[in-house]
């Protein structure tokens, strides 16, 4: 049983019906999906939501579909690791990282928020489910697409990692490389949705799409005991994210569901592509366009669809927000990787930088309980950081060589360490 009401535009309250609709035609603003709250907080319970599998499906209730769920159901309730080796570092005595890099099946934080919009395109009767994508939404909606069996494209910059590439076409979607950059690439594809009546996850399914996000701050308070923390770190792209975090948080305290006072919500950014880092720094209520280069692809968005609703979210909770260089960056995927064993994508080495800069500037306290949301996996994207890699030594097969490079390196160790 569904417990939505519809569709409402985030600006101007105009009421729309729960369809593959994405934008008032009265104000232009974006829609958003409505719910029976009342219901809500009569039904939905701790103990209820316990009792059931450990996915993203687990807060049915609270998501925009009709029926049952269609996929997705091993997705969602990724591991909130405690990280007392990355928070030494950082300077901080309880730090968490919520770790999207394992969701299944694609390894990113996208496999809570496909489900979602695909349930809802099979409901709405689309029999082609398709995607504008930075990589890891291509994978994610080409892989939800062969469970259900739906015809499937999706649309990337040509510039896009290689192994994102190839893991979109192993899984049987149409893919197209379009010579642009992600915003030519959305641009495009609204007119494709439109003129061959397409279902795209993240464009005509975006109310729908952008709800599965909620569900990553569902879980960061269920598995830290029902309890908010204090900060929140998230990286931003297309923006769908962050704004949702704050959104979960808020519809989890309004079900009774959880008491105290709402998180911080800080947004990360590469220092290449930065306009709501700069928005924030300027003033400004919408992030001005910039044209992307970092070696984050997943996170180059120069025109945020959702920006005015980060920059909203991160000043109503009293959130900040940096940008990292690329440099910055990479050191952020070998100190993850160095002290909790994750290995992350660029967008997650962002997300690491920019906290320590949080922490450096007592933005974030040392005893503040924090999470860092950590988006997709590095093995996707490993290329990224070759360069920046010692190569492995090279040895013959002999002991004696073995006992020789030991030696060597606890000589240079010592010197290091004297």
């Amino acid at each position: 049983m569904s417990y939505v009401t519809g569709l409402e535009c985030s600006m101007c309250r105009a009421p729309f019906p729960p369809r593959a609709l994405y934008v008032c035609d009265q104000c232009l603003g974006p829609l958003e999906v409505t719910y029976d709250r009342d219901r809500i907080r009569r039904t939905l319970t701790r103990e209820l939501i316990e009792s059931r599998p450990a996915s993203l499906w687990r807060y049915r209730e609270l998501l925009p579909i009709d029926g049952d769920p269609r996929t997705g159901l091993e997705s969602g309730f990724t591991p909130l690791l405690r990280a007392d080796r990355l928070g030494a570092e950082l300077g901080l005595r309880e730090l968490w990282v919520k770790d999207d890099s394992v969701n299944h099946p694609t390894l990113s934080y996208k496999d809570r928020v496909v489900p979602v919009a695909a349930t809802r395109a099979v409901e709405l009767g689309f029999r082609m489910f398709g995607c504008a994508s930075t990589g890891n939404l291509a994978n994610s909606v080409a892989a939800h697409a062969a469970r259900l069996g739906l015809s499937c494209y999706v649309f990337i910059p040509r510039t896009l990692e290689p192994g994102k590439i190839r893991a979109s076409a192993v899984l049987g979607s149409e893919v197209v490389a379009i010579d642009g950059t992600y915003d030519d690439v959305n641009r495009l594809c609204t007119q494709v949705g439109d003129r061959y009546g397409w279902g795209f996850a993240n464009i005509n399914l975006r109310s729908y799409y952008a709800e599965g996000a909620k569900t990553c701050g569902f879980e960061i308070v269920e598995q830290l005991g029902w309890r908010f923390p204090r900060h929140v770190v998230s990286p931003v792209a297309g923006g769908t994210l962050l704004p949702r975090i704050g959104r979960g948080f808020d519809e989890l305290r309004d079900a009774g569901l959880v008491d105290g006072e709402l998180p911080r919500i800080h947004a990360a950014q590469a220092a290449g592509c930065a306009p709501v880092i700069q928005a924030l720094d300027a003033g400004l209520d919408h992030p001005e366009p910039v044209r992307p280069n970092t070696i984050a692809k997943s996170i180059a968005i120069g025109n945020p669809a959702d920006g005015y609703y980060v920059l909203r979210t991160v000043r109503e909770t009293g959130g900040s927000g940096a940008a990292a260089t690329d440099e910055e960056i990479l050191d952020g995927i070998r100190l993850l990787a160095r002290t909790e064993g994750v290995f992350t994508e660029p967008a997650g080495g962002t997300t690491v930088a920019v906290t320590r800069k949080l922490v450096r500037d007592g933005v974030i306290g040392a005893d503040e309980a924090t999470v860092i949301c950590i988006t997709g996996s590095g093995y996707k994207t490993s290329d990224a950081i070759a360069d920046s890699l010692p190569p492995p030594a090279q040895l013959g097969r002999s002991l004696s060589e073995m006992d020789a490079f030991v030696a060597e390196r606890d000589r240079r160790h010592q010197e290091v360490g004297g």
